[in-house]
């Protein structure tokens, strides 16, 4: 029950969204238990982002899951996740932040996990 929100303060192509979107995909498998079948992404081109300020290439991405993972997990899925954005979109890495949220209640088809 991943959820992935990429916000960025440059477009975003439509092939750009469909790469992203693939690749989050095999990026999710950083997280044990976790995959492409569950994942839910969202991409957010275009907002006003400012980094130390500066509005230059940045994006802020949030990812949640149901339960948790290790920090070693986690710092896979931050690399991957910058690697993408930075080969993609041309967004340097250190103008990237990305933010953890674990949670034991997840809603989905009308009830809860």
């Amino acid at each position: 029950m991943p959820f992935i929100n990429v916000k960025t303060n440059i477009p975003v192509p439509a092939e750009s969204r469909e790469v992203i979107k693939t690749e989050l995909g095999k990026a999710i498998t950083a997280l044990p238990g976790k995959s492409e079948s569950w994942l839910m992404v969202g991409i957010e081109p275009e907002v006003s982002l400012y980094f130390g300020g500066d509005p230059s290439p940045a994006a802020m991405v949030n990812v949640g899951i149901l339960g948790g993972a290790s920090k070693a997990a986690y710092t896979k899925l931050t690399g991957l996740i910058s690697d993408l954005l930075d080969d993609e979109l041309g967004i340097p890495k250190n103008r990237i932040y990305v933010k953890y949220s674990e949670t034991e209640n997840w809603g989905w088809n009308g009830s809860d996990f």
